[in-house]
């Protein structure tokens, strides 16, 4: 069994926009010191949420999506990479296709893509109106995506909240654009139409049901069952997503001051069972990712 790879998600800003220790999304000091003290707590990960801004109107192309502001988002990357050693992966998986391809420029190991249609609806608040995002990922733009991926030595994440995901990953693998293994993340208990309940039986059939060769990570919206789910992916050989942006809350139900206190849970668990805590190291070989891409 492989190590374990923990990465960590630390912008709540959308997903739990009432947690106090969120600072601002674009105070990119902040921020970026939750990151790195999440990779010196155990994370190996950064899944990288930088600047942006959230549409408020549906837009031409049928999406309620995200603007990116670039600049933020290589200060993120380079503040992190300034202290830390980590494998950087860019979030923000419902994206627009052309701020993809243009983040590529930054130059992370890895990057986001749901391969599926989104469907997502934020509000664990009443006090707060819900978040709402919504896009269309057809096939052609996957191809599109995993080609300019291949092109620039990014290696893709494959976000599925459902197992449509995994038959679309199949035929761009097919079009030989998408290198093995894969590493996918199984979005689940994540609130809107792509929801898929945040059960054991829920991860078992992901998991069944996976392309193969794949890796497969957990992220678990949901503050009670992630903690009920973690030691059952730990066990079965998955690897696992935290943070403020999936759950702020640590296993007794008490609001996490930091990443790193999520991170530190997750690392004691693994410890119990018996399995290694993946490096960053250890994450690329796993992963498939041979560490910055030359530019």
């Amino acid at each position: 069994m492989d190590k374990l790879i923990i990465t960590v998600a630390v912008d709540s800003s959308v997903s739990y926009p009432g947690n106090p220790n969120m600072p601002e999304h674009d105070d990119m000091k902040s921020v970026s010191r939750q990151y790195i003290d999440a990779v010196n707590a155990g994370a190996s990960i950064t899944h990288l949420h930088g600047v942006r801004y959230l549409d408020k109107e549906f837009g031409p192309d049928g999406r309620k999506s995200v603007r990116i502001d670039f600049d933020g988002w290589q200060d993120l990357t380079e503040r992190i990479r300034s202290e830390v050693d980590a494998v950087i992966q860019y979030g923000i998986a419902v994206a627009r296709l052309e701020d993809k391809i243009k983040l590529m420029d930054f130059q992370p190991e890895m990057m986001s893509y749901a391969f599926a249609a989104q469907d997502m609806c934020f509000q664990p608040d009443p006090e707060y109106s819900p978040n709402e995002m919504y896009a269309l990922h057809p096939r052609p733009e996957l191809v599109e995506f995993a080609k300019a991926a291949k092109s620039k030595g990014v290696k893709p994440e494959l976000e599925c909240f459902y197992t449509g995901p995994f038959w679309n990953a199949e035929h761009v693998r097919k079009e030989g654009v998408l290198d093995d293994p894969l590493w996918a993340t199984l979005l689940i208990g994540w609130p809107g139409g792509t929801w898929t309940p945040p059960t054991p039986d829920a991860l078992m059939y992901l998991v069944n049901h996976l392309p193969r060769p794949a890796s497969w990570n957990l992220s678990v919206m949901d503050p009670v069952q992630q903690w009920r789910l973690v030691p059952l992916a730990i066990a079965l050989g998955g690897h696992i997503r935290v943070g403020w942006e999936d759950n702020p809350y640590l296993p007794n139900g008490e609001l996490s001051t930091s990443n790193a206190q999520l991170v530190e849970n997750v690392v004691k668990m693994a410890e119990c069972m018996g399995r290694e805590i993946a490096s960053p190291d250890d994450a690329r070989r796993i992963v498939g990712t041979s560490g910055v891409p030359a530019a």
